[in-house]
């Protein structure tokens, strides 16, 4: 009976059945102990059905019995994969003991893969700890080591090692090419699974954190036909629909993007790893769609399972209307950026840094809004990619359009939306050419406005983007109408902006607080479809209001 399971568990394995070979190899293992081979096996579909802390008693189980056999380098492999387990786990001393065990096990064994292995550990250290030299100069040892003897895994996680170290000296391109070198290792088939699945999760976020979304999105979609092939596959199937969902937002199917989102909270709930992202994820969904409550809400959810939820939140404030709030909660992301922290829990520094822009804009901080401006230019200056091309400009175009310099503005605009284009992103592109309105009627071009106005308008529609809908109602009707949509404390506070007031001298004015003059700015610019108080100013001035 033993060895019927046994058999059973090694075609399910070979299938990559994982649950089934789980069933069996267990089965085999509780009747007659496992020998090495099969006990790898064993830890393997452990791994792969998301039981990992049985799976790293049986790489240690495994290793103890080469270690006994009399076989150090055999011992070693599985050593390898109990150490990067635990250092993947979070468990840093643990994984540094076994790499020194690991080590002196091979004081005998000089010439041999296995040593490269350990060298892929040692660079994960040296990376964690800020030296990407001396992990480029490991890992590039064991890439040799890999080379001389063949050896497909160590190939692949050399590749990716060494990519991810030279991103992190700045090697851009450089890095870019090891990444891609490694996916094709993995696209052959030839690499083991656990290893396939660590390499096409780490290059795509590889890639999203230097913002190179072509190359996220096209491994996303390799990722997600490997995962559909193995139905019983739980590590790496969270990130594959979170990275779905991202890759749906960004080409304006809302609708998958939200459902792939919904499924990637569910099954994160299992497993820790990944789940403040997959809230943060659905959170934006929701804020996009003018669903404010449900992304309050998510955003809360991720902060609870240790995300920052930021730049979402202060974004939310702002369609809130809470300029003020806003203001604070962005200033303190940014401040920390400035002192080496960047934007906390992996949301990108340029994400922050856009939404800084607007806020700042909204806040009526012109000298704050350009200097986040100038920083996007500064690190989208080497860079040519399409969404750091497209972010660099827009926010020089909105910083242009609150400094009344139309004709500037317009050019830089034109340049976002062109780079828009190109990556296939219809919000993106509609929300770029209600500024290209903007700073068309600043220039007396009304029939252009219009145009990229109803373009703009029809994607809005179409998305279900509740909120900037809204905020090009106003636009539609002509002439002394447009003001019509405001209450009379809104256009008191209109003129007085229109006069150059702040904040601050609007409220002592009224005798209202500033908090509450920051509301009243938010909602003119929702009801006006204006995302500065220069644009607001110019709309105050056309229409007569005084």
């Amino acid at each position: 009976m033993s060895s019927d399971y046994l058999e059973a568990g090694r075609e399910a394995f070979d299938n990559r059945r994982w649950n089934l070979a789980h069933e069996r190899l267990g089965a085999a293992d509780a009747q007659s102990p496992l020998g090495p081979v099969d006990l790898d096996r064993l830890a393997t579909a452990a791994y792969l059905v998301g039981r990992e802390d049985e799976a790293v008693s049986l790489w240690r189980r495994a290793h103890h019995a080469l270690v006994d056999g009399g076989d150090p380098q055999a011992a070693v492999r599985q050593g390898f994969w109990l150490t990067l387990s635990l250092l993947l786990g979070g468990e840093g001393a643990q994984a540094a003991g076994w790499l020194a065990r690991c080590r002196r096990l091979l004081e005998d064994c000089p010439d041999c893969a296995v040593h490269g292995y350990l060298g892929i550990i040692e660079g994960l250290f040296a990376m964690a700890k800020g030296d990407a030299a001396a992990a480029a100069a490991i890992i590039d040892d064991a890439l040799a080591l890999a080379r001389r003897f063949s050896d497909v895994d160590l190939m692949a996680l050399a590749l990716l090692g060494g990519g991810q170290a030279r991103i992190q000296m700045q090697h851009n391109t450089e890095g870019v090419f090891s990444l891609d070198e490694a996916m094709v290792t993995v696209t052959s088939g030839e690499v083991s699974p656990i290893v396939a699945g660590l390499v096409y999760c780490a290059v795509i976020l590889t890639c999203q954190s230097i913002y190179d979304l072509g190359r996220s999105t096209e491994w996303t979609l390799a990722l997600d036909r490997w995962c559909s092939q193995q139905p019983d596959l739980v590590p790496f199937r969270d990130q594959c629909m979170i990275h779905r969902s991202e890759v749906f937002q960004l080409k304006g199917a809302w609708a998958e993007a939200i459902r792939e989102a919904k499924r990637a909270c569910e099954w994160s709930a299992k497993r820790s790893e990944s789940s403040g992202r997959a809230f943060y994820q659905l959170a934006e969904l929701h804020r996009l769609r003018g669903e404010l409550s449900e992304a309050a809400e998510m955003y809360r959810e991720a902060s609870r399972e240790g995300t920052e939820p930021q730049p979402g939140i202060s974004l939310l404030r702002l369609a809130e209307g809470d300029i003020e709030t806003a203001a604070t909660s962005i200033r303190r992301i940014v401040d920390e950026a400035r002192v080496g922290q960047n934007a906390e829990g992996g949301h990108p520094l340029v994400a922050v840094l856009v939404a800084y822009v607007d806020i700042m804009l909204a806040a009526g901080d012109l000298d704050a809004a350009r200097m986040g401006a100038d920083t996007l230019a500064a690190i989208a200056a080497d860079a040519d990619l399409p969404y750091l091309q497209a972010t660099m400009h827009q926010a020089r175009g909105v910083v242009l359009l609150a400094q009344d310099d139309a004709g500037a503005a317009s050019a830089a605009l034109r340049t976002a939306w062109k780079s828009w284009q190109k990556l296939e992103a219809p919000y993106e592109c509609a929300r770029v050419r209600v500024l290209i309105a903007q700073a068309q009627r600043m220039l007396g071009d009304v029939d252009t406005a219009g145009i990229h106005l109803d373009a703009a308008a029809a994607t809005f529609e179409q998305l279900g983007a509740e909120l900037d809908l809204a905020r090009l109602t106003p636009h539609v009707p002509a002439g002394t109408e447009t003001l019509a949509v405001l209450s009379e404390r809104e256009r008191e506070v209109l003129a007085l902006l229109a006069a150059g007031k702040t904040n601050r001298e609007i409220g002592a004015a009224l005798f209202i607080s500033e908090h509450t003059v920051a509301r009243h700015v938010s909602n003119i610019f929702n009801k006006l479809g204006v995302s500065s108080r220069t644009a607001a100013a110019a709309l105050a001035f056309e229409n007569g209001l005084r």
